[in-house]
This record gives C-alpha cells, structure tokens and sequence, in this order.
C-alpha cells in the first residue's frame, strides 16, 4: 500500500464556495475542491495554501483547521491509502482560473447547496459541510473577515 498526504481548502468569498472542475480525456469528470500533495519539508497549511493558488488562481487566507478525511484507492500497481487535511479559507476575491496542467477545465464560487450538490466526493461534502458551518458560526459571531480574529 502506498501511503498519501495532501491538503487542501474550502475558500469562502462572500458566501461562495470555490470548486474545481477536473477533466482527464474524459475518463473522470468532477466538482472538487482544491487540494494537493505535500512537498517535502512543507507545513501542512502551506501545502493547503500553494496548492489552493496553483490549482485555482485563488488568494486565500486560512481562517482555522477543518480536520481530516481518509479514503484509499486504485493506481495499476497498487492501493493509495490518502490522508487530506482540509482549511476553512476566506478569499480575497471571486477571481479563479484553473490549472490547465492538472486537467481542471473549468471553477467558480457557488452558493452553499448548488457547491454542496456539485462536489464529486462524499468525503468532500462532509468536510464542505463542516467548513460552512464554522463559517456561519464566525460571520453570526462577527469574526469572518475580522483580521483580530486571525
């Protein structure tokens, strides 16, 4: 088994959330959020934040730690045991231009249930749902956007 660690976010501007399309020949096609591997000698938020701006175009600041999902999959040679470590992130604007490179052909920010509907991934939903629900919080709270509260 080969063992994986990437990180990603959930960039939040204005209440919209930031979501990927990927496209590989059109073998897989899917809504998801940013996210990917960690570098060596890299911090975990740093990664979240490279990858999020290299996949996406998006300047984000992370707000706070969402947690962790676990899944595993198939390459021909092997199984890939993954560990994604998610962010909240707020935006600093709507701007996104996806990474040709990785095969994502299309993003945008989308309201909460049109994101939530989109994404490809259980374990992506649940981290999304998560993540809006400490965004919620903090904009209730009038935390979000605050820079203190960073």
């Amino acid at each position: 088994m080969i063992e994986a660690t990437s990180c990603g976010g959930v960039v939040i501007f204005r209440g919209k959330i930031l979501l990927l399309y990927k496209n590989i020949k059109n073998k897989y096609e899917g809504w998801v959020l940013p996210k990917g591997t960690v570098e060596p000698d890299e911090e975990y938020k740093d990664t979240a934040l490279r990858e999020v701006l290299e996949e996406s175009g998006a300047k984000a600041s992370i707000i706070k730690y969402i947690g962790k999902s676990d899944y595993t999959f198939n390459v021909p040679e092997d199984t890939v045991s993954k560990s994604v470590h998610w962010y909240l992130m707020m935006a600093d604007s709507y701007y996104s231009k996806p990474q040709r490179e990785e095969f994502f052909v299309d993003s945008g920010y989308y309201k909460y249930h049109e994101a939530y509907h989109l994404l490809k991934f259980a374990n992506e939903k649940q981290i999304l749902e998560k993540a809006y629900a400490e965004y919620l919080d903090l904009k209730r709270s009038n935390l979000w956007g605050n820079k203190k509260y960073f």
